[in-house]
């Protein structure tokens, strides 16, 4: 196990470009093992959950190869549907496994997904939307059995907008008989790019980027290569670092319509940002943010919600940028009742916030931080203790720092880049 040593009071400033989509490239990486031909990805970020799902893979028998931010896969040679425990704990993302491996093989054993704790994540939803498209589910001891049946499109309406499962139905459906229409789909960024993706490899889906998507199954697909875009929540991350110690930043090769929906949220906090055609976007340094309040003076609530509402994955930095930030603002976290928890962590060091419940938390600053020791429950939470350590007095440790690798590309290197006292221990 590794650790980060930060001493903070350091002005964040400089150019970050970010790197491709987490969030995006775990589903297609699942993906790959739909066709027999070669699946080539394009800028795919060097972060730990990725190492995992490719170790998955090439233990199902995929041939693997990879050379610095490219990736190409070939499942020709898939010979198992059941997939290793050990890694299916290191990463939620192994649940995806379930739509694409029994569409291709039939049936697959699949071990309970890992993944940050940050409450209750249900497969409910990914379990009904298979089912309804001929998937059955039987639960095992330590495992859960999925058997394809009849592979037919239907109707369907996901009791929520889970990304995670409007991913695994669709990676089913393209392969099933008939024409699937999924209502209350998630349309964030990552699973256009993974819709993306299949239709370069012979999908024919509709309605990409709303909550309504068509699907026509087709009798099997082919190889392709695909860029994975820009992750718009590591973009996200970094300018609120900046924001956070006063400093500036510019981000380069953005994901322009992501970030445009971000601005907004951005722009309340106090961060007078600008984008650009090209995907540049700027935010000027500033010693004072100030929180805008709403109209008539009132509080300003920031909550997160499917897109495009604010992202769950930015509310834990966004909490930070507000404890840095002049005034008082509610952050109200609806997806996860165990994502908030991290903010005793920032109550320790002298922010000023008050937990009203496990999902609202009510900040008032700036606040004066101070240096401590410290240990991260989730990815997000671990980028925003680094945050609130490059804002303190004195030295601050953070354990655990394999946890934020899971989401982060060599997130040490890039801080030091903008200036950040930061060095990592084994």
């Amino acid at each position: 196990m590794s650790r980060f040593v930060i001493h903070g009071r350091r002005r964040l400033s400089g150019v970050v470009r970010p790197a491709g989509n987490k969030n995006a490239v775990l589903p297609m990486l699942a993906a790959s093992v739909l066709t027999d031909e070669p699946v080539t990805l394009d800028n795919v970020p060097q972060i730990r959950d990725v190492e995992t799902m490719l170790a998955i893979l090439a233990a199902l028998g995929v041939a693997v190869e990879r050379k610095g931010r490219r990736v190409t896969l070939c499942a020709h040679g898939l010979r198992r549907g059941q997939l290793d425990p050990a890694l299916c704990r290191q990463v939620r993302a192994s649940i995806l496994f379930a739509g694409p491996l029994t569409a291709r093989l039939g049936r697959v054993t699949l071990p309970p997904p890992g993944g940050d704790i940050i409450g209750r994540r249900r497969l409910d939803t990914h379990v009904e939307g298979l089912a309804a498209l001929g998937i059955e589910m039987q639960p095992g001891a330590g495992h859960y059995t999925f058997r394809r049946r009849n592979l037919r499109g239907t109707e369907l309406t996901l009791d929520e907008a889970s990304v995670t499962a409007t991913e695994n139905i669709l990676m089913a459906a393209v392969l099933a008989e008939g024409t699937t229409t999924l209502f209350n789909a998630a349309c964030e960024p990552h699973v256009g790019d993974l819709a993306a993706l299949l239709i370069a490899m012979g999908a024919v889906i509709r309605g990409v980027g709303t909550n309504r998507l068509e699907i026509d199954g087709v009798a099997a697909l082919h190889g392709a290569t695909h860029t994975v875009l820009a992750d718009h929540i590591e973009a996200g991350s970094y300018l609120l670092a900046a924001a956070a110690t006063g400093g500036e930043l510019t981000l380069e090769g953005a994901p322009l319509e992501p970030m445009a929906r971000l601005i907004r949220p951005l722009q309340r906090l106090g961060m007078a940002c600008t984008l650009d055609a090209d995907g540049r976007l700027t935010l000027p340094a500033r010693r004072t943010r100030r929180i805008v309040r709403d109209l008539n003076g009132a509080i300003p609530k920031f909550e997160d919600g499917p897109w495009p509402a604010f992202p769950s994955d930015l509310m834990s930095v966004a909490i930070v940028a507000a404890t840095q930030s002049s005034g008082t603002a509610l952050f109200f976290e609806k997806m996860f009742e165990s994502r908030m928890y991290f903010v005793d962590e920032l109550i320790n060091m002298g922010a000023g916030i008050v937990v009203c419940d496990p999902h609202r938390v009510l900040v008032s600053g700036p606040a004066r931080l101070h240096g401590t020791k410290m240990t991260t429950p989730d990815i997000r939470a671990g980028m925003a203790l680094l945050v609130a350590a490059l804002c303190a007095r004195g030295a601050s440790v953070i354990e655990n720092a394999e946890v934020v690798d899971r989401g982060y590309e060599r997130v040490e290197e890039t801080l030091r880049g903008l200036g950040a006292d930061i060095t990592r221990e084994n």
